[in-house]
């Protein structure tokens, strides 16, 4: 029965939409659905075989298409064109329909961006009377623009600056409105390209509109180009199409062109979206583009994408650093310094890049700014680069730092003087003025976790004055005047095995052993021994101990006897896909060494291999006498 009734009702409404004026029924209402075949309908949509409501039976219906219009001189005119009086003259000699306007308008508009002339000539296109008659044209016959010319007139009336007022402007944006339903996805995309970063209340309502067919219809997306131009302007839609659309990408993923890539991952990264499934994706793809795609912006932007998302692939850094090591000589200073932090950031160290970068700063130190050498001098010490050149290196550096350290601001001179620090170049004049306790004041405000890392970091710099530069006067009054934070990060399982490991070393005695030992150096020892010279372990607590804030004990440390400290070295502390510590834990190792003890390294990869309690006992003491042995061979 209800079946009947839909049916009867089609026919009523074919039969009242045919009985309209025709350009009104072919422009505003949708297809409607098929009755009998002898029912009239209006002309112009097209037909296709369909099942009836009523009928168990498939009826044949007649399919008819509006012909595709014949390409006119106009038409031609407009493709041949290459200077917008070519199109104006051509508008006013043939003139057309609403639908040719618009085309030409789109050309003319494409010839001025090409050609960059624009801006230069904007108020006599804007107010040329053949345009003008161009653009009226339009406002007429607005409704016979077809889709994918009337988004082009919408994109070129803005970038002509036309305002939101104007009648044609108007007119084109309701009609967009209007047919929002039947653009296609690709026509969505162009929409949400052009007005994402608009303001005007009209140009915000298309755009949602645009978004919310997206969101309905985000499985019709079948190109690439669309996916990564949505994907570039998600900050303006919703998480569930952002989500949706990184799934759509991952589809297409293997049609993106080098741009496109790139396109996405600055997108990601400028929404911190990290989305490992695609960003593994891009990058496998990535691989397999030619080098002619991979310009040098490009390899940029990538690697600045990659350092933003902490995402490490060690295939994609290789071909970058193949790609850019030929082009360094001809790089500026400040294609460099954002190169070479990106891959600090990464914790990825090419040397033979990086040893490009500490000569091309050499040949051409005159064109660095001094904020782009710090950056440079801080990226080498994350990563512990010792240029193979360093004499010359450090010999144009020391004379910059010389005239301009002093006068940068706090926070950025206490990392300078640090990451000198870690290269072994920090000389007394650079270490004493940020120990004074006017300096300390500086950084001791804002945010308290940033204030207590550069505490950290003053400690470090006041160990090297001390360590490293015994001759200079007062040396131990900087370490007095700054406090030791306590460590309050939890422990890792390396940490805790390796503790619980020498608690049974020492058979459970608390007077032999020190854990999680915050050394006044800003150091945190993970265990603390003193052997004899059998290697056994003695009791320390009566002992001196000058590395810690209350100085330990009032004995000596007895003849023969070694203190050690022992050191679990995390996955972090290593360089990206390497073994080699960075450049944090080769200062701590070398502070720690001065300061009289012998350094036990515990590195992940070696404990995660031992299974039982005898294996690590078994491991901490054949560690301990390499040590001793090492120590004593010297």
């Amino acid at each position: 029965m209800a079946s009947r009734l839909l049916g009867r009702y089609a026919r009523l409404l074919c039969r009242a939409s045919s009985q309209a004026p025709a350009a009104v029924a072919a422009a505003r209402l949708p297809p409607t659905v098929a009755g009998p075949a002898g029912v009239q309908r209006p002309q112009g949509w097209p037909w296709i075989t369909e099942r009836s409501m009523c009928e168990g039976g498939t009826v044949a219906v007649e399919e008819m298409y509006s012909p595709t219009p014949a390409r006119t001189q106009l038409d031609e005119l407009f493709e041949k064109a290459v200077v917008p009086e070519d199109i104006l003259q051509a508008w006013i000699q043939h003139r057309g329909n609403g639908n040719q306007a618009a085309d030409g308008l789109v050309k003319l508009i494409l010839i001025l961006k090409t050609k960059g002339e624009f801006k230069g000539q904007q108020s006599e296109v804007i107010k040329d009377s053949r345009l003008m008659d161009m653009k009226a044209t339009i406002y007429r016959e607005v409704t016979l623009v077809w889709n994918s010319s009337l988004v082009s007139v919408l994109r070129a009336l803005s970038f002509m600056g036309v305002p939101p007022t104007d009648a044609v402007l108007t007119s084109v944006q309701n009609e967009v409105l209007w047919r929002v339903r039947r653009l296609t996805c690709k026509q969505l995309g162009q929409l949400v390209d052009w007005g994402a970063g608009s303001k005007r209340q009209q140009d915000v309502v298309i755009v949602n509109a645009a978004l919310k067919q997206l969101e309905l219809r985000w499985t019709e997306i079948a190109d690439s180009k669309t996916v990564s131009t949505l994907i570039s302007k998600g900050q303006s839609m919703s998480p569930t199409l952002r989500s949706r659309l990184e799934d759509k990408a991952l589809e297409l993923v293997e049609g993106f062109t080098a741009e496109d890539i790139r396109k996405v991952c600055s997108s990601l990264a400028a929404q911190s979206r990290r989305s490992i499934p695609l960003l593994r994706a891009l990058s496998y793809y990535l691989l397999q583009r030619p080098s002619s795609e991979l310009s040098t912006p490009l390899i940029m932007d990538l690697a600045f994408a990659y350092g933003k998302l902490n995402f490490s692939h060690s295939q994609v850094f290789q071909r970058m650093a193949s790609e850019l090591l030929p082009r360094v000589p001809e790089l500026h200073p400040a294609d460099v310094t954002r190169f070479a932090k990106s891959l600090g950031f990464l914790k990825w160290l090419h040397v033979p890049l990086f040893q490009a970068f500490a000569e091309h700063y050499t040949a051409n130190s005159q064109n660095y700014s001094v904020p782009q050498l710090c950056n440079l001098l801080m990226t080498f010490a994350r990563v512990n680069f010792q240029p193979s050149k360093g004499d010359s290196f450090f010999g144009k550096v020391h004379p910059v730092l010389e005239e301009s350290l002093s006068g940068l601001e706090p926070f950025l001179q206490t990392d300078v003087v640090w990451s000198l620090c870690v290269l072994q170049q920090a000389r007394p004049q650079y270490l004493i003025p940020v120990t004074q306790q006017s300096h300390i004041t500086k950084l001791s405000g804002g945010n308290p976790v940033r204030a207590g890392s550069y505490q950290l970091k003053l400690l470090h710099i006041a160990a090297t004055l001390q360590l490293e530069h015994p001759g200079s006067s007062e040396t131990s009054s900087y370490l007095k005047a700054l406090s030791v934070p306590a460590s309050s990060s939890p422990l890792t399982p390396l940490q805790s095995g390796l503790r619980e490991a020498l608690h049974s070393l020492v058979g459970g005695s608390k007077d032999a052993l020190r854990t999680g030992v915050d050394t006044v150096y800003g150091w945190t020892i993970d265990g603390e021994l003193v052997v004899d010279c059998d290697n056994k372990p003695i009791g320390i607590t009566r002992m001196k101990a000058p590395h810690l804030p209350s100085g330990g004990g009032l004995e000596n440390l007895p003849t023969g006897a070694h203190r050690l400290a022992f050191l679990a070295l995390e996955f972090p502390n290593f360089g990206s896909k390497s073994k080699d510590l960075l450049g944090r834990f080769v200062m701590m190792k070398r502070h720690l060494q001065l300061a009289g003890f012998l350094t036990v390294e515990v590195p992940y990869y070696e404990w995660l291999e031992l299974k039982t309690d005898w294996q690590k006992l078994a491991y901490l003491k054949d560690k301990i006498g390499k040590v001793v042995a090492e120590d004593m061979a010297k």
